[in-house]
């Protein structure tokens, strides 16, 4: 199995992808992936239930989620791999996530209701709230199926995001910490892009990058389906000056993104960088 072709950023229907795990394992094989990370956002169970059915010849799969983090400096996320999924510090953070993420949902059909007058059935709202991760692309389903917005996109932009949600959130050093207890590796998920269409570059991006390593970031996603050749070029070279490990990754998720699997801008025929053939050793160590 080659391991070198990689894609360590994918999204299941236990968050916001459209392809059940099983079905995301189906089509990873079917691109010759050898080597995958389910990174469901603030959610583990994905994990568990590809691990149960992987076979021989499957693509090596390492445990991986993706914590939306927030505080006085900006939006972050944290992207964890090869931590134990039943740890008590992962399983605490999830739950804190899971409550805050509840929280917002509650906020945002309040606000579609008071200033929109959109409601929906009670039977669609206990379907939304049985989900494991609901968010902003759920609501924006039944906008669509209901008729209150033309496409999903138009849904979130136009009415969802304008609702003031609850101030609380992970703090990107809770989720480090977590990720580190649980014996994972912590690394920071497409580091160019912040919050809505923020793109963070340059200094900033180095201010970025050199703080949230003093908090215990181990790693940079410098490979990545949305960036240029100039985003990856900086980012590549933040991990050298910092030392920091590189991973590579789509952010698939099914029909909810125009991005294709396997998409990481990552050649192996060009060779590894220095901070890849490390990630890759680390988590292949016991494999």
């Amino acid at each position: 199995m080659n391991h070198t072709n990689i894609d360590l950023h994918l999204h299941s229907t236990v968050s916001d992808g459209t392809d059940t795990p099983a079905a995301l394992l189906e089509k990873a094989k079917a691109a010759g992936l050898g080597l995958i990370a389910l990174t469901d956002h603030d959610a583990v169970k994905g994990y568990g239930m590809l691990r149960d059915q992987l076979k021989k010849d499957d693509p090596l799969l390492l445990s991986g989620a993706e914590f939306s983090c927030r505080d006085g400096e900006g939006k972050y996320h944290i992207l964890g791999y090869a931590f134990d999924p039943e740890s008590d510090p992962i399983r605490r953070l999830t739950d804190e996530a899971h409550h805050l993420r509840l929280d917002k949902v509650n906020a945002r059909l309040e606000h579609l209701r008071t200033a929109f007058g959109f409601t929906f059935p009670e039977a669609e709202l206990q379907a939304l709230f049985a989900l494991d991760n609901p968010g902003k692309p759920h609501i924006a389903n039944l906008m669509v199926k209901y008729g209150f917005a033309e496409d999903k996109q138009t849904a979130i932009h136009a009415y969802i995001d304008r609702a003031i949600t609850p101030s609380a959130f992970l703090r990107p050093e809770q989720a480090i910490d977590a990720i580190l207890r649980s014996g994972g590796i912590p690394v920071l998920a497409h580091p160019v892009f912040g919050s809505g269409e923020e793109e963070i570059v340059g200094a900033d991006q180095d201010q970025r990058v050199r703080r949230l390593r003093g908090l215990g970031l181990k790693g940079i996603e410098g490979f990545y389906s949305g960036f240029s050749a100039a985003h990856r070029a900086q980012v590549l070279a933040l991990a050298e000056e910092y030392g920091l490990m590189i991973t590579a990754g789509s952010d698939y998720h099914g029909r909810n993104k125009t991005v294709r699997l396997g998409d990481t801008g990552l050649d192996p025929s060009r060779g590894l960088p220095e901070g890849l053939e490390r990630f890759l050793a680390s988590v292949l160590a016991g494999s």
